[in-house]
């Protein structure tokens, strides 16, 4: 099984916490709420229980693709395109943006 479709196995749905826009909750179902760090810390836990003691190299790439990624897509849906409004919710240079925007095919 590839890396990315392991850490895929723990679906979640993601939201704002009402009260600090800094936090994030996440839902694995109806009952159960964690924070983006606990689903995070979620995901690496059952990555490295497939991995069975198998060698992990490039983790930290691996997991910063799948985060920024769909980080980028969301932000850009959110200000419908708009890259220097979406650099600023992003708190990124513009340039940085179209940057990264290019690198995961967005652009």
């Amino acid at each position: 099984m590839s890396t990315e479709a392991i850490l895929r196995q723990t679906e979640t749905v993601t939201e704002p916490v009402t009260n600090n826009s800094n936090h994030f909750n996440t839902s694995t179902n109806a009952d159960t709420t964690h924070t983006l760090r606990e689903s995070v810390d979620i995901s690496l836990k059952n990555y490295f229980d497939c991995m069975d003691g198998q060698q992990v190299t490039d983790l930290y790439d691996m997991v910063l693709a799948e985060v920024e990624a769909p980080l980028l897509e969301t932000v850009m849906r959110y200000t419908r395109d708009n890259q220097t409004k979406a650099s600023i919710v992003l708190g990124l240079n513009r340039g940085t943006l179209r940057k990264k925007l290019k690198q995961y095919g967005m652009l």
